[in-house]
């Protein structure tokens, strides 16, 4: 029989589960170029220059990982977008004299180690036992919570913030979410979260939270060409902060493949798990050669996987296909771009509560009688929510530091891996005599 991941829907469904997976990221695909590129204070058309190649690679990335070529790609419904993590360390390297230049060449360095690396990094997956993929998932999805919360009012930086017309609309999608959930034959069902979106924002437009009239002045066709901002130069500096990036990258990666194949009931041996890192170097350097940036897993789209229970990679290789026709189509990127921010904070708060939940249930197999299991979740998810608690807590330290522990992902897989290599990986003896 055809595991679930490779079943090929009929193509009308396919297509509307895919654009669902694309409305989901879209928010958070193009905050990263328009952070770093707003930082730079870049004009107007190279920052819509920055955004369309960023589309365009984070559909060339999702079909890699999804269809596989080669060595390449885990097989499995992952989206791919731009990293948070690298936000800092990028716009410090283009602010400090570096420019694009010097980000591009150390994102193509470092997306060539990780896929040297790759092969090693999949053989620590003993040390990623369901304690520590249930505690990951369950820190992806509470972290991202405040990000569904921040479009709900309205988005970070809207003059309308935290106005209750905001967060009576979001609330309005969330019913409509839940009650197709619930009540809507199967085949809506599972595009709920799609039909929410659609219906939120037609039913937005009389009440003045968006309008279409921008879509006329986009351009109809764009392509992004290679170093269309210079030949890449390397910096030492800039190459190590952005190595230590992808390692922390390459956790949270780890942790999204776990997640998405606890909730799809598949395998993921090391020689998967490695394929699967491998495509993120190869898309990260390709992001560095089409100017853009570094490219993970996207756990935004790991919720959606779990609340629809559509587990099928060709679904999410058609988002992939819709991304790279919105990178080409910089007019097809403006309707989507068009959707109210709290539109998407009431269907992000289904997805990320989702990504928790699953977390919740991979933790349930964990024993926590008779050892510190119990401390471990604790202290990492603990962790995990200070900076999201205490925002800028770590500014004073220094630069690579804050480029663990400013990610509350980031840290609580590092403070969880470390904690349970500790107390479940190390002789007692030998650290009571320590």
């Amino acid at each position: 029989m055809t595991h679930p991941v490779d079943q090929r829907l009929p193509l009308p469904q396919t297509v509307a589960l895919g654009l669902q997976h694309v409305l989901a990221m879209y928010a958070g695909a193009v905050a990263v170029p328009l952070i770093v590129g707003g930082a730079m204070k870049l004009p107007p058309d190279d920052l819509a220059y920055l955004i369309n190649a960023d589309l365009l690679v984070s559909g060339v990335a999702t079909l890699i990982q999804c269809v596989g070529v080669w060595r390449f790609g885990v097989r499995l419904p992952i989206m791919q977008g731009c990293t948070f993590a690298a936000v800092t360390p990028m716009v410090l390297i283009g602010t400090t004299g570096g420019g694009l230049p010097a980000i591009y060449g150390a994102v193509i360095v470092s997306g060539l180690l990780v896929v040297a690396l790759a092969p090693f990094f999949s053989r620590l997956l003993r040390f990623f036992p369901p304690l520590v993929t249930g505690t990951v998932i369950t820190i992806i999805g509470i972290t991202l919570l405040p990000v569904a919360a921040t479009w709900a009012a309205g988005g970070a930086g809207s003059p309308s913030y935290g106005e209750p017309r905001n967060i009576a609309l979001a609330a309005a999608v969330l019913a409509l979410v839940i009650a197709l959930y619930r009540f809507a034959p199967p085949a809506l069902a599972r595009i709920a979260v799609l039909l929410g979106i659609v219906i939120g924002t037609l039913a937005a437009i009389p009440f003045g939270f968006t309008d279409f009239s921008h879509v006329g002045r986009a351009d109809v066709i764009g392509v992004s060409t290679p170093f269309h901002f210079g030949l890449p130069t390397f910096e030492v500096a800039a190459i190590v902060s952005m190595i230590i990036v992808m390692l922390v990258s390459m956790t949270e990666t780890t942790g999204d493949f776990i997640a998405v194949a606890e909730i799809t009931e598949s395998d993921l041996p090391p020689g998967r798990l490695a394929d699967g890192l491998r495509a993120d170097g190869l898309s990260t350097a390709l992001g560095g050669v089409f100017n853009t940036f570094p490219y993970t897993a996207f756990a935004q789209n790991v919720g959606l996987v779990g609340l629809t229970g559509v587990k099928s990679r060709w679904v999410v290789a058609v988002s992939g296909g819709i991304l790279v026709l919105l990178g080409l189509f910089p007019m097809l990127g403006a309707v989507v771009a068009a959707v109210p921010p709290a539109v998407l904070g009431g269907a992000g708060i289904a997805m990320f509560g989702t990504v928790a939940a699953t977390g919740i249930r991979t933790l349930s197999r964990v024993r926590f009688s008779g050892n510190s299991n119990l401390l471990i979740v604790a202290l990492s998810i603990g962790i995990a929510l200070v900076p999201l608690g205490a925002e800028g807590i770590y500014d004073k330290f220094p630069h690579w530091f804050q480029i663990i522990m400013h990610s509350g992902i980031s840290a609580g897989c590092v403070a969880v891996i470390l904690l349970n290599l500790l107390f479940n990986h190390t002789d007692r003896k030998v650290v009571a005599q320590s």
